[in-house]
């Protein structure tokens, strides 16, 4: 029976599991601000260079953006609840070791091993509630506010950084711990039991997963690499090419395979593969113009991390508009349009910022806080829905795993790209403050073409979908 046909007390219990199923997404996303914000104080507290600071945050994006596709395909061929809860103890034994570093390369170790946890568990989670809910209305609503609560998490992420970074900065990775650990302990009792699955009859896909997590973690450390330019560009180009090698690999692989990893035609499902394309440049653009509004902020502007993070908290007014206003957009236009204007709020964003000024009052600047926030409630919640729709259950696992492979490396693209583009810009200046002042708008360019870009996917690409609830007529009820 799913979960929206139980009666009474289950349908408490099913809002409970997704209680904890967001709670998960909520310690994901948090994870990553509270880290991104306590950096320069690790930095100093422990004497790291800026290379190995650098690898710090790195070797999380390396670990989930390298492991997400297989991570998602392993919930579908091993249990959901079984990688769910498994991931997610892995995940707080790492961060209590990241907690008790006393080296930089500990540190890196801690987070590529909690990354490639979150690329397990997360995926896992996501597919737990579209396999719990029929496709329809309450599974949307579900995923719009999984979507939202993990943006949330990133945006009061900042925030609580900045706080416990004041107290020390080992309490970044210890608050995650007593968050994980109630996590898991609720998840035991809620996270539904499921029928052992069979081993494969044809065996498993070994060679498949080698070459997709190969492939994926050489792909995601050239895009890491991207943020150095010039330097070492033999270094990333040489990366790029093994991992396009690998992928070929991959896909000879899997026609051959007989039972395959990725089963391929899942790619001939166009509006899932557009949805993908489209999480990925929304992503992007978004944390792209997050990091360079950040150094903007705390280099040119003197702010403090923890004043710059609560300036950026309207950007997380998604947390509530992403499950209260983005269902009943959902319901009237469908989710093509909701994704649409979504694309286009967050141009209007984007370019509002570009003529930035070195003196800009936060009034002036919160006009482009606010309409990235509300983009995001409209964008990538309904972005999840279509990257999900007319799945088959024993692949909505694989499902989600392609799309936080996209959106992870989406985010590291964006990033990537608008800190080679702030560091071309400086390299060819004279360092004053005009010249640095034009390097931030040179960076915020990328942005724009990225959400320019899948406005146009969006546009051409999305279906409009139908109503999934009629709407209701003056004065009656739907």
């Amino acid at each position: 029976m799913t979960v929206a046909e139980t009666p009474g007390r289950e349908r408490g219990r099913a809002r409970a599991l997704l209680l904890v199923l967001c709670g998960t997404i909520f310690l994901e996303g948090s994870d990553v601000a509270m880290l991104a914000v306590a950096i320069p104080t690790i930095r100093a507290d422990l004497g790291l260079t800026t290379g190995t600071a650098a690898w710090v945050m790195s070797g999380y994006v390396l670990g989930y953006a390298g492991f997400t596709l297989l991570g998602g395909r392993a919930a579908d061929l091993l249990g959901r609840r079984r990688m769910f809860l498994t991931w997610l103890g892995v995940f707080l034994v790492f961060s209590a070791l990241g907690g008790f570093a006393t080296d930089g390369w500990t540190l890196v170790v801690a987070r590529f091993v909690t990354g490639v946890a979150a690329a397990f568990m997360t995926p896992a989670a996501m597919s737990i509630i579209t396999t719990s809910y029929p496709e329809g209305p309450r599974r949307d609503r579900a995923l719009l506010i999984f979507a939202g609560v993990g943006a949330g998490g990133f945006s009061l992420g900042l925030v609580i950084g900045g706080l416990l970074t004041e107290l020390g900065w080992r309490w970044v990775f210890f608050a995650p711990v007593f968050l994980a650990g109630a996590i898991l302990l609720a998840a035991l009792g809620l996270v539904p039991a499921e029928a052992r699955p069979e081993p494969a009859r044809r065996g498993y896909d070994l060679a498949g997963a080698a070459c997709v997590a190969a492939a994926m973690l050489l792909l995601a450390y050239g895009v890491v690499r991207l943020e150095h330019g010039g330097e070492g560009l033999g270094l990333t180009l040489g990366a790029f090419a093994a991992g396009l090698v690998l992928v070929a690999a991959f896909i000879a692989v899997e026609r051959r395979a007989a039972a395959p990893l990725v089963r391929l035609g899942i790619f001939r499902r166009s509006a899932m593969v557009r949805a993908d394309v489209g999480a990925l440049l929304f992503l992007g653009a978004f944390f792209g113009f997050q990091f360079i509004v950040t150094l903007y902020l705390q280099e040119l502007r003197g702010w403090s991390s923890l004043e710059t993070a609560i300036a950026l908290v309207a950007m997380g007014c998604d947390a509530v508009l992403a499950p209260l206003l983005t269902p009943r957009l959902v319901r009237r236009y469908g989710h093509g349009r909701v994704i649409f204007c979504g694309f286009l709020l967050a141009i209007a964003s984007y370019g509002l910022f570009l003529p930035v000024g070195a003196d800009w009052t936060y009034p002036a600047m919160f006009p482009s806080l606010i309409t990235a926030g509300v983009a995001f409630a409209l964008a990538y919640g309904p972005l999840t829905i279509a990257a999900t729709d007319s799945v088959a259950e024993e692949e909505q696992g694989l499902a989600g795993g392609l799309l936080y492979t996209f959106t992870q490396f989406g985010s590291a693209v964006g990033i990537s790209a608008v800190t080679a583009g702030y560091g071309i810009a400086v390299a060819g200046s004279d360092g004053s403050p005009g010249a640095v002042l034009d390097a931030y708008r040179t960076a915020l360019v990328v942005p724009v073409v990225m959400v320019l870009l899948g406005a146009v996917v969006s546009a051409f690409g999305l279906p409009a979908a139908e109503r999934r609830i009629p709407v209701a007529r003056a004065g009656g009820r739907p």
